[in-house]
């Protein structure tokens, strides 16, 4: 039932619900699938085998799965390999010891500054030009 090309479902994880090829047999529990999922070992209690089979080699490489899937009619986005160049663009820049120290001072000083100006507005009303010179600072 769970031969080399036969078109299954997931059922069960992070793939669920996505179609896949078998591409390698490990043992009578366990099989490699590729496709719509990510390449892996499975569970066979986690696939759900479909009515359609192809003819594709042991441990065929995924360009090859892409395009039997496109055969059967299953459409898929084609998986694109990071580069360094994607990676870049999504890490955060690190924050060193400076700029931390300085952003540390600056939310100590906004704090003491309203801490003032209340106790300011507490003992009496703040002027129109004192008011300026606080949001300047």
């Amino acid at each position: 039932m769970f031969e080399i090309g036969r078109l299954c479902m997931k059922i069960a994880g992070r793939d669920a619900g996505k179609k896949c090829l078998i591409v390698d047999v490990i043992d009578e529990h366990f099989v490699i699938i590729d496709g719509e999922t990510r390449r892996r070992k499975c569970n066979i209690k986690h696939l759900e085998p479909l009515g359609q089979t192809a003819e594709i080699t042991k441990n065929a490489p995924a360009p090859e799965v892409v395009r039997i899937l496109k055969q059967m009619g299953i459409e898929m986005a084609e998986k694109k390999p990071k580069t360094k160049a994607t990676k870049a663009k999504t890490e955060r820049p690190k924050h060193t010891r400076k700029m931390k120290e300085k952003l540390v001072k600056e939310t100590k000083a906004k704090s003491k500054l309203a801490k003032e100006t209340k106790e300011k507005k507490s003992k009496e009303e703040i002027k129109p030009e004192e008011k300026a010179e606080l949001k300047t600072e």
